[in-house]
């Protein structure tokens, strides 16, 4: 797997963390299910399957333990479930999974499955997991309904920490991203020497001529008559769809809900500068949640009455550089979803061409930003 600074490039100011990856934030972990069968005609309930899930699980003790968390939505055609109560509470208290626009369903039913098992069969209990989407059917069989709840559970049962795979893996592997292979990304951020800040995408948006690379326009350097795009191609066929992105940003610093809505909303930033917009058919919804104050808060629906608690926090007046911690890993975790992703074939023959990357380094040199520049 080759990532973006694996080409001699960089983007951004702030350090990376050791791995570069949102499992640099101590306690989380990551799993994926991979799912490509079958080559040739669309076949709906037979393939060809181009699919997957992702699994971000915050800390072990997620389910009784919430961490506070936050969202924002930069445009709302898509979908993650949970988020409701994200908003009420404040608080995270599933693991996050990430699939296609038509398996949602079966993977959030499947969440509340795996809980299940970790809870006595008498007294009540409940769930209302974070699952997100992206539509990947310019590839897949995304009608088929291949995404079933055991692949769900392999993805949480593998969940490590250390380096993630990218790019058409879990659930980024039928995913376009500004007319290139896209699919799942990584990236993180260290922060005053303090605090790290990390991020996963599950990178399905954009155009071609809009793609930017540390502020140089590489997609208009890369026409569409020498790299066809797989949306194109789609709407040949049928009518095409339309591409969205998923952002979850964790961070270890101390901060209380109303700070991780902001620095969720800071990921959209990231998004736009690699020429991402929030078009009007686009869902781009980001979730951030911080480990800090891990074990201090208890889930009410244990039966455990709280007491008045102290929580630590980030002042307001020093959250900015937690701003661009999450603004610089989600531009290179979209730029690693790009790099990492291998050209793909997908139903009907559909072809999504991996971003070049002899080009991609030819063209940052002319303009100053190769290796060494």
């Amino acid at each position: 797997m080759t990532r973006f600074r694996d080409l001699g490039l960089r983007v951004g100011l702030l350090p990376p963390g050791p791995l570069n990856a949102i499992t640099d934030v101590g306690g989380v972990t990551v799993g994926t299910t991979t799912l490509i069968e079958g080559d040739g005609p669309l076949g709906v309930g037979k393939g060809p399957i181009r699919t997957g899930v992702t699994a971000i699980v915050p800390n072990t003790g997620i389910g009784a333990e919430p961490l506070f968390a936050g969202c924002h939505t930069l445009n709302g055609n898509g979908e993650m479930t949970g988020l409701e109560w994200v908003r009420e509470s404040g608080c995270l208290t599933t693991p996050v999974a990430i699939t296609n626009t038509h398996s949602v369903g079966v993977v959030r039913d499947a969440m509340v499955s795996y809980e299940v098992r970790g809870h006595p069969q008498r007294g009540a209990f409940w769930s209302l997991p974070v699952v997100g989407e992206t539509y990947d059917g310019a590839l897949n069989d995304i009608n088929g309904m291949h995404v079933r709840p055991e692949h769900l559970f392999a993805a949480l049962d593998a969940a490590a920490g250390g380096p993630v795979p990218e790019g058409g893996v879990g659930g980024g592997t039928g995913m376009i991203c500004h007319d290139f292979k896209g699919g799942t990304g990584t990236a993180s951020r260290l922060v005053e020497g303090t605090w790290t800040v990390g991020v996963l995408v599950q990178a399905n948006q954009g155009y071609r001529e809009r793609l930017m690379v540390d502020g140089v326009h590489v997609g208009e350097e890369i026409p569409y008559a020498e790299l066809p795009s797989a949306w194109d191609q789609e709407e040949a066929i049928g009518r095409a769809g339309e591409g969205s992105i998923i952002v979850v940003v964790a961070t270890d610093a101390p901060l209380l809900p109303h700070q991780l809505e902001r620095l969720a909303q800071r990921a959209g930033l990231g998004v736009a500068l690699v020429g991402g917009g929030g078009g009007n058919s686009s869902g781009d919804i980001f979730l951030a949640f911080s480990t800090a104050n891990a074990g201090r808060m208890k889930s009410y629906k244990t039966g455990t009455p709280e007491e008045p608690l102290a929580v630590d926090m980030v002042p307001d007046a020093s959250i900015t550089p937690l701003f661009w911690g999450a603004i610089e890993a989600t531009e290179e975790a979209i730029l690693n979803a790009l790099v990492a992703a291998d050209t793909m074939v997908g139903r009907d023959g559909i072809t999504a061409h991996a971003l070049p990357h002899e080009r991609l380094v030819d063209i940052m040199t002319r303009y100053g930003r190769g290796p060494g520049g």
